[in-house]
């Protein structure tokens, strides 16, 4: 229908506002091809102009050009007209057709909303329409409904295209470092024998290291570069080196590329978490296996599927959470990341403390999230210590072989690195004799080039120096090849595997890893009535073990042999021995003491027999020295029933009031109330709702003047 016949639709008020002609190309590709489809969008303003529009009332709204109409976000034009409408300033809304100004339905009854509600009429290539009119309405929406389907089926024919050709294994992306596209498409092993030496020593070496931040360190520490095509056009393809970053060293590790695979759809877009503005947003990685396309064995690789399956499988497993043991460390703990307790099945942390920096396994996190009891806690290094005996036990029949393999991993080591040298050399010196050809082809008088040139020559001639120097030393201080006798040594450590593993230049590090190779997890479940702890080692292959470990206690009567050394100890003090003679005893007899030692002492054999009075405790100074409620530490600890390395304690902390008799000893004054105080301080558990109140039992009372 012509727009003459249908020009009763524009009234009065329509020609007071303006009108705006909309123009939008849905790719930049298209803004430069389709010329005339432009054209045609532009000439739309001399069509307001013949429906009463003066030519200055017209106005162009082209920022969308280049942007795709699927979605409002981001189209800064659109946006702009319908801010126009919704002032009531537009009269007419020109397009070349509905698809121009959106092809999301959601986006175009908005503005069809907008204009019905302030009466603005909308024209394209096949007439003019009004909103608010109801066959006009109807009509407006099947277009957008056309024009949102157009858009689905075209990019679901491009969709289905391409994933037909990656099926086929033939659609090609950017190739990865250490690849080549080459002119049919496929992917090529880079030929350049540099490229392809460091691309292998990135492999074995993250074999030896096993972490990704170990690898990168080494990287670092031996000046290895990263291989890099630059995909720009004005130097695309060149190569260049680049320093080794972990975001480069983690994509490659991940990359099935390199195992020979090819993959496609590993990248898919999550909408729910696309930016608006930022079509490149909301991809997530999937796993090889996951991919739409996965065809093993398509390109040339590097390492087989098999090791590339075992390096992800390692990174995955030194990501540290709940349910990986993460990467070793550098504490002491042996078994950090494999324990687990044994009465909640939740893996137990590290603690280090104490004046000796000792070592703790505790499952606390209850504890600090919820305020519940701490669940279990002991020291570790008996546990650690069981451990290692065993592992070594399980190790030694092929101890022979793995001195053998380390051998040949340390010299396939210094292979690597000093063939990375060597091809760096020979790169400085090819460069050195390019730039040298090419200031002797230069000719003499053309000192405009031959100063470039030249320079070029000089500077080249500096990078080999600078290359050559850092190679001497490299080679200075890089291990020398292994002697026989060396060898020998290496092999000798096979029979002495318990001073290997004890040995300085072995790393807590090497011992985790030893662990994680065997063990699958251990678990620990603490008697807390006696010493003992319940030990399972879960080997891999499925085998359990059971063992049981003593763990340091706080009291004697707290360890399962107590009962058999109090017997003892009255045999032996009946027998009117020393301390030192019961401690020999005891020690020879394998009775142990309940904290962190092995042996007994004559002093420690002295404190129990007068714990348990079966001797007189000799006293500094006569008790004619004490004065009115005033008590020996040992007196005090026997009134409060508490033990006497709590009340040293608290002569330590100053929290009761003390003084030195004439040989020094202390002399504590505790009157009833006092009494009462510690008490009560040494019964109220050490909560966050007492702190105020154990705050308050802190502070002694001021002993009054005597």
């Amino acid at each position: 229908m012509s727009d003459h016949l249908r020009s009763h639709k524009i009234k009065p008020w329509h020609l007071d506002r303006i009108a705006i002609v909309y123009i939008r190309q849905s790719t930049p590709q298209q803004v430069i091809e389709h010329k005339e489809s432009t054209n045609r969008q532009y000439g739309l303003v001399n069509r307001a102009v013949s429906l009463g529009w003066p030519e200055d009332r017209v106005i162009v709204i082209d920022e969308d050009q280049g942007m795709s109409g699927a979605s409002a976000e981001g189209r800064l034009g659109f946006q702009r007209t319908l801010a126009e409408v919704a002032l009531d300033h537009v009269g007419l809304i020109l397009g070349l057709e509905v698809s121009r100004l959106a092809r999301c339905n959601k986006d175009w009854h908005h503005l069809l909303e907008l204009c019905a509600r302030f009466r603005t009429l909308l024209a394209d290539a096949d007439g003019l329409y009004d909103p608010a009119d109801y066959n006009d309405r109807l009509l407006l929406g099947l277009k957008g409904t056309m024009s949102e389907a157009e858009l689905h089926v075209l990019k679901d024919r491009m969709y289905q295209g391409k994933l037909n050709k990656a099926r086929r294994g033939e659609l090609y992306q950017l190739p990865p470092i250490g690849y080549v596209k080459l002119p049919s498409g496929e992917f090529a092993i880079d030929p350049d024998e540099q490229v392809q030496a460091a691309v292998r020593l990135i492999f074995d070496e993250f074999d030896r290291q096993d972490t990704l931040h170990g690898l990168l360190r080494y990287l670092v520490h031996h000046k290895v570069q990263i291989p890099v095509r630059v995909r720009s056009r004005a130097n695309r393809g060149q190569l260049e080196w680049h320093r080794p970053n972990r975001a480069t060293l983690q994509n490659l590790l991940h990359h099935p590329t390199y195992a020979g695979a090819y993959r496609y759809g590993h990248r898919a877009v999550d909408p729910r978490k696309q930016q608006p503005g930022r079509p490149a947003t909301g991809k997530q990685f999937n796993k090889p296996e996951d991919c739409l396309v996965l065809i093993r064995d398509h390109v040339p690789a590097y390492i087989t599927w098999e090791r590339f399956c075992a390096n992800v499988q390692r990174l995955d497993a030194n990501r540290t959470n709940k349910d990986k043991p993460g990467a070793p460390r550098q504490g002491r703990a042996l078994l950090k990341g494999l324990l687990r307790c044994g009465c909640c099945g939740q893996r137990m942390r590290v603690h280090y403390g104490g004046p000796k920096n000792a070592t703790y396994y505790l499952r606390s996190s209850h504890s600090s999230s919820y305020g519940e009891p701490l669940c279990q806690s002991f020291a570790g290094q008996s546990l650690d210590d069981l451990v290692a005996a065993q592992i070594l036990k399980a190790v030694e029949p092929a101890a022979l072989e793995a001195s053998l393999a380390a051998v040949a991993d340390i010299e396939r080591a210094g292979e690597g690195l000093l063939k990375q040298w060597s091809l760096r050399v020979e790169r400085a010196t090819y460069e050195v004799e390019r730039a040298a050809r090419q200031y002797q082809a230069c000719e003499p008088e053309n000192r405009l080039v031959a100063r470039e040139l030249e320079r070029r020559w000089e500077e080249s001639l500096r990078q080999q120096r600078q290359l050559e120097e850092e190679f001497e030393a490299w080679e200075r201080s890089a291990p020398a090849r292994l002697s026989e006798e060396d060898l020998e040594a290496i092999r000798s450590l096979a029979t002495d595997l318990p001073g290997l593993w004890r040995a300085e230049t072995t790393t807590p590090q090497d011992r985790q890893r030893v662990a994680r190779l065997l063990l699958e997890e251990v678990t620990a479940k603490v008697d807390k009535e006696s010493e003992r702890v319940a030990v399972e080692l879960h080997w891999v292959g499925g085998t359990v073990t059971e063992h049981t470990v003593s763990r340091p206690v706080s009291r004697y009567d707290r360890h399962s042999d107590y009962p058999r050394l109090v017997s003892r100890l009255r045999q032996l003090c009946s027998g009117r021995l020393s301390a030192a003679e019961m401690a020999e005893r005891l020690n020879a007899e394998g009775f142990k003491p309940p904290k962190r030692t092995d042996r007994f002492t004559r002093d420690m054999v002295q404190r129990l027999t007068i714990q348990l009075g079966l001797v007189r405790r000799k006293r500094h100074g006569s008790e004619e020295e004490l004065g009115k409620n005033e008590y020996r530490p040992a007196g005090l600890a026997r009134k409060l029933g508490v033990k006497r390395d709590t009340v040293k304690r608290w002569m330590r902390v100053g929290w009761v009031s003390l003084r030195k008799d004439d040989d020094g000893h202390a002399i504590i004054w505790a009157d009833a109330s006092e009494l009462r105080r510690l008490h009560e301080l040494h019964s109220l558990p050490r909560t966050w709702a007492n702190k105020e109140r154990l705050a308050e039992l802190q502070k002694p009372k001021q002993r009054p003047a005597r």
